[in-house]
């Protein structure tokens, strides 16, 4: 994590150094044509969640959104002198991720035990561990309210490049098969572990929306919140029985030129 968060550093000094200090004129070109830039970094904060809750889920234990960065470019195409409507594409580079533990009940898994997978549903507790580091290209219309606020809404599409799911069950048991299956018992320190890192969805898609406050003739604070609209998981993957959606809203700063 530090040296993704250092390497993340250089970049956005590397790429604002360049925009203050080289090619002025393509740059005041650029910007008589109607074209804005911007590079931005911030941080997720959310999870992927069911929606409505299930019933097999019957608490929510504990909750870690983590740390987990972004950093982005944006270019702005401005459609009036004024600079009122326009419509950005964006390519960033970012982490999802969330903790979480969980009371359920004939909740669909697959546990790793005495070297062989099993599954089935469990009812007990649950420890789950979620990151994703993903690409995603965004395509929104931008409305410029006054010299300072602006506000945008649109899609957005995403690689989920590399992911890790998985946790561990306990206090609880196994109804090997079914809700009827022959019945698999941890208590005390005993517990067993699950993975089902190889079944995220590689493609995801959503939507977008959020806001830009000015503070400074360069400096933007951002905001914005991102809504998947397709589960994290492969439609082929059957094991747990909902559908989880990631959503996340993300605060940060940016550069504008």
């Amino acid at each position: 994590m530090e040296r993704y968060s250092v390497l993340l550093c250089i970049l956005i000094t590397s790429i604002i150094s360049k925009a203050q200090n080289s090619e002025p004129d393509n740059l005041k070109w650029s910007s008589l044509q109607g074209f804005e830039y911007e590079i931005y970094a911030a941080v997720n904060i959310g999870g992927s969640a069911p929606i409505p809750v299930p019933a097999e889920i019957r608490h929510i234990d504990g909750y870690n959104p983590n740390l987990n960065l972004q950093i982005g470019t944006t270019v702005t195409k401005w459609f009036t002198p004024s600079r009122r409507w326009g419509v950005a594409i964006g390519l960033r580079f970012e982490e999802k991720g969330m903790k979480t533990r969980a009371t359920v009940k004939n909740y669909g898994m697959e546990i790793a035990m005495d070297g062989s997978s099993v599954s089935g549903n469990w009812t007990g507790k649950v420890r789950t561990v979620y990151h994703s580091k993903q690409i995603a290209f965004p395509v929104t219309a931008n409305f410029r309210i006054n010299k300072r606020w602006k506000v945008n809404f649109g899609p957005y599409v995403a690689l989920a490049l590399n992911n890790d799911f998985n946790g561990e069950v306990h206090d609880g048991y196994l109804r090997e098969g079914g809700p009827t299956g022959n019945k698999v018992t941890f208590e005390g320190d005993a517990y067993a572990t699950y993975d089902f890192s190889n079944d995220i969805r590689l493609f995801q898609w959503g939507l977008q929306a959020g806001g830009s406050w000015l503070a400074l003739n360069h400096l933007v604070i951002n905001a914005n919140l991102t809504w998947g609209l397709n589960d994290i998981f492969n439609s082929s993957f059957n094991t747990v029985t909902f559908n989880l959606y990631p959503i996340y809203l993300n605060f940060g700063f940016g550069y504008v030129f």
